[in-house]
């Protein structure tokens, strides 16, 4: 049985990155306000790049998340290259991104929460799909 061969651990982050991948395909939509643009190499996207990037990385999480339900190998090579997107974002939102003037404490702890969970899962994922390689088809 598929699921059972995929443990509960790359269940959870395939439906992570399937929710991902809705939210992103979403952005266009700016439901949550302006402030809902995708952030493409930690510069947060509007208009016509929003719209077009935005769902291309939906397509491509949704397709990264299909290949970790079924245990595909090319999941893992998808794996690395998010796990670098994914740190690279972050560190260049930092930098690109000045801290609001009238954020306080819990506006950096939200960033390290955030940042943690990111790196976290985006990182995870690559580590068990590469130690995994030999059960992916």
């Amino acid at each position: 049985m598929a699921d059972s061969k995929r443990g509960a651990v790359l269940t959870t982050f395939a439906v992570l990155f399937g929710l991902l991948a809705v939210s992103n395909m979403l952005k266009p939509f700016q439901f949550g306000g302006e402030r809902t643009g995708f952030v493409f190499f930690g510069t947060r996207l509007s208009g016509l790049p929003n719209t077009i990037i935005g769902p291309l990385f939906g397509i491509f999480q949704a397709a990264y998340a299909a290949g970790i339900w079924r245990m595909r190998r090319y999941a893992m090579a998808m794996s690395h290259a998010y796990a670098v997107y994914v740190i690279l974002n972050l560190f260049l939102f930092s930098e690109l991104n000045p801290k609001p003037e009238a954020a306080g404490s819990s506006y950096a702890v939200m960033g390290v929460v955030y940042a943690t969970v990111a790196v976290g899962v985006s990182l995870g994922s690559a580590i068990i799909l590469t130690k995994r390689k030999a059960e992916l088809s």
